[in-house]
Formats: C-alpha cells, sequence, structure tokens
C-alpha cells in the first residue's frame, strides 16, 4: 500500500514540536518519525522522547473494546450504561455527584465538548484535569497579574534576550528543545547570560553562569528581595508603572517588611550572599531579560505567589511584554493551554469566560442554547478524588489520566476509586493502575490515531494529524463525548461530525460578543468560519492570530482599566514542615527519557536503556552517615505509605534532601511509585498540590536475597519486597528483592512456572550464587541471576532469548561469561546510539577530549537530539579532575589509566 505522511505535533511536553511521521505498513504499523523543519516551535529538532515515537505505536497492551464489568460489549450497551449512570446518579444525588476528570493529554476539541458536557448541558462545572497538577498556579498568577490567563512572550525571545532566568525549570530533560535553543543561542552570544534557580543542580546547569541552590520554598524571598534591591539602587522604572500599572507602593512596603539587605535573603534562601547580589546587580544591568518558569515554582502550597512575586519583578523594572523580556510559563503537558483556552479547568469557563462573572454565564449559556451555567465551580482535582472518598460524588469519569499514580496520595485516590459505585475510564491502554479500578472501560484513540489541535506554552496552535489505521473499536474523545450528550437529552449541542466542525464552534466562540475596551485577548478571529480543508491544512500560528506576537505589546493588559497588577505577596514561614520522624525534604520530578506514567514511553526499550529501575538521589555525605552506598535499596515512608527504590549518590542534592522521579506505576512496579508519598497539601487559589516539599522517613531495610530474571515476554510481578519490571531490546528484565524474614529464594524460585520443557541450572550454596536457564526446543525463554551481575551480562544474556543455544553457549552463559563482552559497560548514556558510560570514559581517555563536542565525534553521542550533553559534560568534568589529581607535589607520577 502507498505510504501515509502527515505533519503533526509531538504528544509530549508543552514545548509543541513538529513531526514528520510516515506510516510505511498500516498492518505492521511501521512508522518513521522526523522533525518538522518548518514548524516553528523546533526548526526539525526533536529530543530523545520525539525521535523514539516509532517505538510507541504498536498494538500492545491497547483497549480495543468497550468492557462493561470486565466482558466485551458493544459500543451501544457501553455507551447507554454510562448515560444511564451519570442520569440516574444526579436524579438520585444531584448534579455535584457526578464528575468528569480529564487529561492534557486530550485534544482541544476533545476538551472542548467535555467542558460543554458538563458546564452546558449537566449544569454543574465538576471537570477537573491532570493539568491542575502543572500549571494552575501560572493560570491564577496571570489572571492576577494581567486580568487574563496570558502568557506574554514567545520562544523567539530566547535569541532576542540578554539573560535568561530558568525558575524551578530543568529544561535539558523536561523541555529539552527549548534547552537546546537556549544552548544554541548562548553558543552563538557567549555574553547571553544564564541564571539557574533551583535547589538542585540539574542537567540544566550545564550552560548556566550562576546557579542559585536556594531552600526549597524560599523563592518569594528572592523575589521579594530582588524587588527592594530594584528599589534602593535605581531599578524601578517609575514612569513605566505610572502609565502601565497599579500597586506598585503596597507590593515595595510588604517586600520591605519582609527583607532588608541582601544578607537577609542570603539567611532566608541558605544561598551565597554574593551570589544573589550579583544576580540582583545583573538584572538591573540588563534591561532585555527573560524569566522562564515551570513546575519547580507551581507546585507548592505559594506557586500562585510565586508566580506574581516573579512577574513583579518584571513589572515594576518594565522587562515584559517586549521581545527579549518578560516571564514565560512553561507547560508541562502538550494540550496544557489548549485546556485552558476551552475550560477544562474546574473554576473556568471556556474562551477566557469566567465562571464568576454572570454576564459571562449569560453569554456562553446563550451561544451554546442551554440552561443557565452553573455559578459556583467544581472540585479541584485532590478536592474531586476526596469528594470520592466521602461518598459526596458517585460517578467518575476519567478520560486520558492515570490518577492513582499522578495524584498525591496515590494510596487513597486508588482506595477512594475501589469504593466509588460508578467508575468510568476512556484510555487506550487496557491495564493501568486506574484502569483496574474501572466499572466501564472505553477504548480511545492514541496519538497517530486521532485528528485535532494542540496549543503550546507560548500560544501556538498546531494540528495533530492521524497518520495511523484507527485499530480496533477505539473511537475519538470527543464522538464518545458527543453520544452520552446526546444520549442525556443534549440533542443538536452535540451534533458533530468531525474535529473541524468542532474547532469552528470554539473559534466561533472566542469572538462571541467579545468586543470593545474590554475585549478578551484569547480569540481566533479568521479562524471562526474555516472550512474543513483548510483546517486540515491549517498551520502553525499563536493566537490572538490579528494581533502581534507579543499580545500586550501595547502594554494595555485585560482589567478593565488595562493596567496590569503588582500583587503583595510574603513568603510563609511554615513551608518546611519536617520533624523528628519524617527528617527528609522529598522533591519530585521528571526524567530524561520517560514521560508522565510511562504508558508510552514504558514501550521503547531504548528509552528505558537509561534508567531501569526507580531510584532516590541522596548527597554522597548523607549516604555515607547512614552506611547508604550506590545501588542499596532504600525504602522512604510518609504515614502508612511507602516506596522502595535505588539509592542513587548525587552531589546534586543540597544535604538532607531527596529527589524521586514520578513515572514509575504499580504496574512497572510493585513499590516505585512515588505518588503515595507526596502529601496533598495544595495551594489555597489554585488548588495545585505541593509536589515538591513533602516530608518522609528513609529506612535501610534488611535485604536477603536479590535476583534478576530476563524472559521472552513479559511475567507477573511476583508478591516481593521489591520487584520491578521493564522492557529490554529482547525481552523483559525483572529486578527482584525480599527482605529477611520474607519469602526465602527457594520458595520464590520454587513457584516460579514457566512453560518450558527444559531447564539448565548452576548454584555455589556457600556463595549464595545461582543461575537458571529455561529453555523451549533449545531456545532460551528465560535466564535467572541472583544475585545479578553486570549490565552487560544482563543485556547479553538477554540478546540471546529465543535463539537455540550450543553447549559451549550454555556453559558461558549459567557462568555468565560472554567473552571480550561480558566487560562492564555501566549505564547508557546516549540512548540515540547505544553509548554507554565505560564506552564514554575510556573515548576520553584514549583521546584526552576536552568537550562534548569531541566525545560526539569520537563516539557519535549527544550528536542527535543532544538529550544526554549535560551527561557527557559531567563525565568530562570527572575525567579532567582524575587528569589533575594525577600529579600532586610529593606523590608519584601515575600513568593514564587509559
Amino acid at each position: 500500500m502507498s505510504e501515509v505522511r502527515r505533519a503533526t505535533t509531538c504528544p509530549y511536553c508543552g514545548v509543541g514540536c513538529g513531526i514528520i511521521a510516515t506510516c510505511h505498513d498500516d498492518a505492521a504499523r511501521r512508522v518513521s518519525i522526523a522533525g518538522d523543519p518548518q514548524h516553528p516551535a523546533n526548526q526539525g529538532r526533536l529530543c530523545i522522547k520525539g525521535s523514539h515515537l516509532a517505538e510507541t505505536v504498536g498494538l500492545e497492551g491497547r483497549l480495543l473494546h468497550p468492557m462493561v464489568g470486565g466482558l466485551r460489549t458493544s459500543w451501544e450497551h457501553a455507551l447507554d450504561q454510562v448515560a444511564t449512570i451519570l442520569a440516574s446518579t444526579i436524579a438520585t444525588y444531584g448534579r455535584d455527584a457526578v464528575a468528569l476528570y480529564v487529561s492534557g493529554q486530550l485534544l482541544t476539541e476533545d476538551y472542548y465538548v467535555a467542558n460543554k458536557l458538563v458546564k452546558g448541558l449537566l449544569g454543574c462545572a465538576q471537570i477537573d484535569t491532570n493539568s491542575r497538577l502543572c500549571m494552575s498556579s501560572a493560570v491564577a498568577a496571570h489572571k492576577r497579574a494581567f486580568g487574563e490567563d496570558v502568557v506574554p512572550q514567545n520562544y523567539d525571545d530566547i535569541e532576542a534576550a540578554d539573560m535568561i532566568v530558568l525558575v524551578g525549570a530543568n529544561a535539558a530533560w523536561c523541555h529539552p528543545i527549548l534547552y537546546q535553543r537556549i544552548k544554541a543561542a548562548k553558543e552563538r552570544r557567549p555574553e547571553l547570560y544564564v541564571v539557574v534557580i533551583d535547589p538542585r543542580r540539574t542537567a540544566t546547569c550545564e550552560i548556566a553562569d550562576l546557579h542559585l541552590p536556594l531552600r526549597p520554598g524560599s523563592d518569594i524571598s528572592l523575589w521579594n528581595g530582588l524587588l527592594v534591591y530594584l528599589d534602593e539602587h535605581g531599578g524601578i522604572d517609575h514612569d513605566y508603572c505610572a502609565r502601565h500599572t497599579q500597586g506598585l507602593e503596597a507590593t515595595l512596603q510588604q517586600a520591605r517588611d519582609e527583607v532588608g539587605a541582601i544578607a537577609d535573603v542570603a539567611r532566608i534562601c541558605d544561598l551565597d550572599a554574593g551570589h544573589v547580589a550579583a544576580f540582583y546587580q545583573r538584572f538591573i544591568d540588563t534591561p532585555l531579560t527573560l524569566s522562564l518558569f515551570s513546575q519547580g515554582s507551581n507546585q507548592s502550597l505559594q506557586g500562585v505567589d510565586k508566580g506574581n512575586a516573579l512577574i513583579n519583578c518584571h513589572l515594576a523594572s518594565g522587562r515584559l511584554h517586549r521581545r527579549g523580556a518578560g516571564v514565560l510559563s512553561l507547560t508541562g503537558q502538550p494540550n496544557a493551554m489548549g485546556g485552558r483556552e476551552v475550560g477544562g479547568l474546574a473554576n473556568q469557563l471556556a474562551a477566557h469566560l469566567e465562571l464568576e462573572h454572570a454576564e459571562h454565564r449569560q453569554l456562553l449559556a446563550e451561544f451554546w442554547r442551554c440552561a443557565p451555567i452553573s455559578a459556583y465551580p467544581g472540585d479541584k482535582a485532590v478536592d474531586l478524588f476526596a469528594a470520592i472518598a466521602s461518598g459526596r460524588i458517585r460517578a467518575v469519569w476519567i478520560i486520558g489520566s492515570n490518577p492513582v499514580v499522578s495524584l498525591p496520595e496515590a494510596d487513597r485516590v486508588g482506595a477512594a476509586l475501589a469504593r466509588c459505585p460508578h467508575v468510568i475510564v476512556s484510555d487506550c491502554i487496557a491495564d493501568t493502575d486506574t484502569t483496574r479500578h474501572a466499572h466501564i472501560l472505553l477504548p480511545a484513540l492514541a496519538w497517530g490515531e486521532k485528528d485535532g489541535s494542540v496549543t503550546n506554552s507560548e500560544r501556538r496552535i498546531s494540528r495533530q494529524r492521524r497518520f495511523l489505521p484507527v485499530p480496533g473499536e477505539a473511537r475519538a474523545d470527543w464522538w464518545i463525548l458527543s453520544e452520552v450528550g446526546r444520549r442525556l437529552g443534549g440533542g443538536s449541542m452535540f451534533d458533530y461530525q468531525n474535529a473541524a466542525q468542532i474547532f469552528r464552534e470554539h473559534a466561533a466562540l472566542s469572538v462571541y460578543r467579545n468586543a470593545g475596551a474590554t475585549r478578551r485577548r484569547f480569540h481566533l478571529a479568521g479562524l471562526a468560519q474555516i472550512d474543513d480543508a483548510a483546517y486540515e491544512q491549517m498551520t502553525p500560528q499563536q493566537w490572538p492570530v490579528d494581533a502581534p506576537a507579543h499580545p500586550y505589546a501595547d502594554h494595555h493588559v485585560s482589567h478593565a482599566d488595562g493596567r496590569a497588577r503588582l500583587i503583595p505577596v510574603r513568603q510563609a514561614p511554615d513551608h518546611d514542615r519536617r520533624d523528628a520522624k519524617h527528617p527528609w525534604l522529598l522533591n519530585t520530578g521528571r526524567l530524561r527519557d520517560q514521560w508522565h506514567t510511562m504508558t508510552r514511553t514504558g514501550l521503547s526499550a531504548t528509552l528505558l536503556a537509561h534508567t531501569q529501575e526507580p531510584y532516590v538521589d541522596i548527597h554522597p555525605d548523607d549516604a555515607q552517615a547512614l552506611g547508604i552506598k550506590d545501588d542499596d535499596l532504600v525504602a522512604l515512608h510518609r504515614q502508612e505509605a511507602h516506596s522502595v527504590l535505588r539509592a542513587r549518590l548525587s552531589t546534586q542534592q543540597r544535604r538532607g534532601e531527596l529527589f524521586a522521579p514520578i513515572h514509575w506505576t504499580g504496574v512497572l512496579s510493585r513499590s516505585g511509585r512515588i505518588g503515595p508519598l507526596v502529601h496533598a497539601r495544595c495551594d489555597p487559589l489554585s488548588g495545585q498540590p505541593d509536589s515538591k516539599m513533602s516530608c518522609v522517613a528513609l529506612q535501610i531495610p534488611d535485604i536477603a536475597w536479590q535476583a534478576s530474571l530476563v524472559s521472552a515476554a513479559a511475567l507477573p510481578l511476583p508478591p516481593l519486597y521489591y520487584a520491578t519490571q521493564i522492557r529490554l531490546g529482547q525481552g523483559f528484565r525483572q529486578a527482584l528483592a525480599e527482605v529477611a524474614g520474607g519469602m526465602s529464594f527457594a520458595d520464590w524460585l520454587h513457584g516460579l512456572t514457566l512453560p518450558t520443557l527444559e531447564m539448565i541450572t548452576a548454584d555455589d550454596a556457600a556463595a549464595n550464587w545461582h543461575r537458571r536457564a529455561w529453555l523451549e526446543q533449545g531456545r532460551l525463554v528465560a535466564f535467572l541471576a541472583a544475585p545479578w551481575p553486570s549490565t552487560a551480562d544482563l543485556d547479553w544474556a538477554s540478546s540471546l532469548l529465543g535463539q537455540r543455544l550450543d553447549g559451549q553457549q550454555r556453559k558461558r552463559l549459567l557462568a555468565l561469561q560472554a567473552g571480550t563482552a561480558s566487560s562492564a559497560r555501566g549505564r547508557r548514556i546516549c540512548s540515540c546510539f547505544g553509548v554507554h558510560e565505560q564506552t564514554l570514559i575510556a573515548a576520553i581517555r584514549a583521546g584526552r577530549l576536552d568537550s562534548v563536542a569531541a566525545i560526539g565525534q569520537a563516539t557519535r553521542a549527544g550528536s542527535n537530539c543532544g538529550s544526554c550533553q549535560s551527561e557527557l559534560a559531567e563525565l568530562l568534568r570527572r575525567e579532567q579532575a582524575l587528569r589533575t589529581t594525577a600529579v600532586q607535589p610529593g606523590r608519584a607520577l601515575h600513568q593514564d589509566p587509559s
């Protein structure tokens, strides 16, 4: 058959990279992926996750048919059941007893219909989204400052700025293409000054001229200190403030009351006073300063205030709304912005209409031709699941999200769903921590199969286009929602035939009665009449579509008087709540090569090669004091929740603090989920959880035995203290461990059953060393090593899966002697080209390499997507330090290890 080639967008972070996807074979779903050189967001570049999307489009694990009560059924029956449940629950318990929980993975058209169903038809606002977890504090900060949720800057400001400040944003891992863009700008103009403000020394610090590792939660004191410094050193633009802002004096007074001298800021923030002074003076001296902030700032008890404290400094100094100077919020999901446009949050309405404004509610009801819109907001994400737990919400429909992993206190979320009378889940994956609680499962289309639009962090609308065939009975989310809406009496409200029709309505709403001095800046003028053909060909464009690139370029913002607001804020005194029982501060975040709960990236053996088990970073001094070594298993506890993780010693950590990634699920790891440890305290204004400052206890378990099992097919996770399963290139690997007093190795091994005809063994009981190989018709089916060997040995063993083994190979396998291939290679650093740590070290030593570019020339590492360049630089620094210390006064000259 002929190839299908489409321009589309990446389904991962909020950068919104353009992709050229080509399907070469429908049946085999054989796909190739390339960056779209015409897309303004990435200009052809892709990060490691985007470039390996082709490995994630298979049908393994897909939900392909509607299921009711665990049994396959027809769409008619499933949709009738959903409508009946919602209608009967509302009739018995009221409108607020039903809720939708949706996702930034939805396309704008899906989001729009979901919002219309709940707020227009059901007559309540019980809909919230997992985007609440990443950017709702930024939304509230924008609305307080500008009167509307308008991001004032663009990616092009990166090249125009003379200083870039990254605040709580590990862009190198979380927004890699923007990081590469900043890095390239700095290479062209070395005078571009980069500041990273983050408690951890992340990969992003690789390009930083100054890193401020502030005490977690102390951001507001840092910004208030800057505001005072601006006032005392002539950095306030009083003319700008008089013409375009309100609240300067009250905000300054609040800042003065909190902080005085730089020494006060340094003490509160636990920073070097000289570094603080250098940053403050550099800010004054650099009119073209661009600040980018993300989850590290938003995910806080004071996330909204942090956002406004940063905006205050830009407003007071006149550094906003112009090329190269301003504040840019980096969203975490591909369509978090699109969800904001259509009112996906429980306290919003579509088209930037405000729920609390009666005239806005009337306007929307008039446009939708529905009953009056509810005047009160629904439950925000954390409160929504608390309401399910209490029985106030009796039916919940979860769409495209996995809250049993991602929400704070995730075990309580799972318990709430287990008690909920009606759990409906729309997803493309059959088995997730959340679908395991579903009474009704509805199969949705996945990326590459659905058609619609998304909006990235710079307000740029791009098309996602279908290039794969629709599998099984999967359907678009907007279609599923519309069918339920029709069954609930929505009639023509949901008479949609395609995504283009929904987009036209969305665009028409944005301009409906949107005029005059109080005109909302969000509008899609010119797109309200777009026909299907033009929609199909639509190129990436920013909103407002008929305005300058900077929506407030005239400095007239969306408040009624056109003036931006400086908001007085102060640092909360009790942000750090560690105590004797929970003395460690736990920070959570993302990995370089993984995405959310790994339902997509977990399908790629390439992406899994970088980090194969859940881990926790701990400072080496803390580890030494506790007797913890690299790769030891440690247990973290908070109340009844616990996680078991690999310790990873890292000088990137502040002492007394820990970091763990968010991605591991109960499907992949019995004890690697981090969500249960995150406390459920939220910002009181935005409802966004504080995911960066949970207080935990750390214990060292008494491990009796550990083993590694590689197999051709995925196996059920055994009921052990620690069990994690990932995909390898040739199969799957389980990492297993049990504590003293738990199941013995012999008992576990006795209960392990594999469909094989032959088993060969090797044991050394005295050394507690065991090997097992299972074969079927002479072909290797599975292999067990206890304790587990080097990564290279496991890679070699897994490469034999499915092969017929001769006598020599069997002997080598049981002894784990693969000849020269069995030497340990360490972690895979470059996923694009499969380059491991020891290969890189050998190349650095042999060639006395002195730059990341030289490493790329010698090994290809870092020369494709660039995501590993910060790790290459760290290896280079380590090797250069070894060279420097090889010769010390009074010591003999040591030969180079190579």
